[in-house]
């Protein structure tokens, strides 16, 4: 979608529709767009993401090379992935169902048919780490693209670090008992509030 006010949407029975951008989010790569159609579309039912488990069935559908339609299967290998630098806001469904150039933003199933995840990316140095946003994030994320156009996060504006081992004991509390923070933003919502690094 990029910057586009307007795109060609091709549905794949190939009719052909102008496509308005109702909203974009840069931070998760998730845009909604919105066609004038005289007919009552098929859809796939969305599932809940939360429910998704490591090892399960997974199945990615795009459009790889140009190549319609195009099934892979495979299982979901991870959850909760980020720092992947992929995008701002990152807690990526890992799979190794092939997701290749073309697949983006094509659907991720479950073995019922429910979409669990959108397709975004792979490791391009690897073979089978793909990654797909869960499908309750982009429900969150769509339904404030449809409703305001934009979406709206929450800002603390302080700067956070894992709590390892070594600075658990140093602290005196539990390891993965929260984060660090390590920095606080000047003029930010924390700093107003008196938190300290």
């Amino acid at each position: 979608v990029g910057e586009a006010d307007e795109v060609k949407v091709r549905l794949s029975d190939k009719s052909e529709f102008t496509g308005k951008v109702v909203g974009r989010d840069t931070g998760t790569d998730i845009a909604v767009i919105k066609i004038e159609v005289e007919k009552e579309l098929p859809f796939s039912p969305l599932g809940n993401s939360k429910q998704v488990k490591v090892g399960q069935w997974a199945m990615a559908v795009g459009n790889p090379f140009g190549l319609d339609h195009t099934v892979t299967v495979g299982i979901v290998s991870g959850l909760g992935r980020e720092n992947i630098n992929l995008s701002r806001y990152e807690d990526f469904i890992q799979t190794d169902a092939s997701i290749n150039p073309g697949n983006s933003g094509g659907p991720l199933f479950d073995i019922r048919g429910n979409v669990i995840g959108i397709n975004t990316a792979i490791i391009n140095v690897a073979q089978g780490i793909g990654f797909a946003i869960p499908s309750n994030m982009a429900q969150a994320i769509s339904q404030q693209l449809i409703e305001k156009g934009k979406v709206t996060r929450g800002w603390l504006g302080v700067g956070i670090q894992p709590l390892t081992a070594e600075l658990a004991q140093k602290f005196n509390v539990k390891e993965d008992e929260g984060v660090l923070i390590n920095e606080v933003f000047k003029g930010d919502p924390a700093e107003q509030a008196g938190i300290l690094p």
